[in-house]
């Protein structure tokens, strides 16, 4: 696995820090000073279709403003901080950054975690980074992590069609276990939902391939 650096902080104002890393690409928590870009790729349209909030028949909710994105940023921090009391990391979230260049890609987070230990996360890379393995790599950072701290199993549901993110999750050692019919929904029409995942014991990607995750060189300056 990349390395990982853990400060667990005991002052109400501190948040557990936790950076994980495979040398091409960082995961780091967020940051208020990250809202603009969290905001901004909240508004591109394949972000606001596979992992944006949306109603009971599928329409979904405006992109984020700054402040909106502040808010979220901050929940994130609260999520952390009960990780660090509870050991259960569910809600945290991570920002992706490309190492080479120190900008940021992404995010990947912690959907849930179960009573049972059972882990579900997600993922979304902003367009102008999209096509140089940045996914792929914060699949298996954030996989590799959570089985560290304790996940029996991890998985993640994919909208059937959305075949880049079919891609990242194949790549990322995951295993295709069956479509959930009519699950989800997006502009009135119900759609299926792919489900994937991986075991400890069975999962092969313990460290990024170079085949697998083959990036371009610098996608974005």
């Amino acid at each position: 696995m990349g390395s990982a650096r853990w400060q667990d902080g005991h002052m109400p104002d501190e948040r557990p820090v936790v950076t994980l890393s495979d040398g091409l690409i960082t995961l780091r928590p967020w940051s208020r000073d990250d809202a603009r870009f969290m905001a901004e790729a909240s508004a591109d349209p394949a972000i606001r279709r596979y992992n944006g909030s949306h109603d009971r028949v599928g329409h979904p909710t405006p992109p984020l403003s700054t402040a909106d994105a502040e808010a979220v940023i901050d929940q994130f921090a609260l999520s952390w901080r009960a990780f660090a009391a509870t050991g259960t990391p569910s809600g945290v979230a991570f920002a992706i950054l490309d190492t080479r260049c120190g900008e940021l890609v992404g995010c990947c987070g912690v959907d849930d975690w179960s009573e049972e230990d059972v882990a579900q996360f997600g993922y979304w890379i902003a367009p102008n980074a999209r096509g140089c393995g940045h996914a792929t790599r914060a699949a298996i950072l954030l996989t590799g992590w959570l089985f560290d701290v304790g996940a029996a199993r991890v998985f993640l549901t994919i909208v059937a069609g959305n075949e880049g993110s079919v891609t990242v999750a194949r790549r990322a050692g995951f295993v295709y276990e069956g479509t959930m019919r009519a699950h989800s929904v997006w502009q009135g029409k119900r759609c299926d939902v792919m489900w994937f995942a991986a075991l400890p014991l069975e999962w092969a990607m313990r460290r990024p391939d170079e085949e697998t995750t083959r990036d371009k060189a610098p996608c974005h300056q």
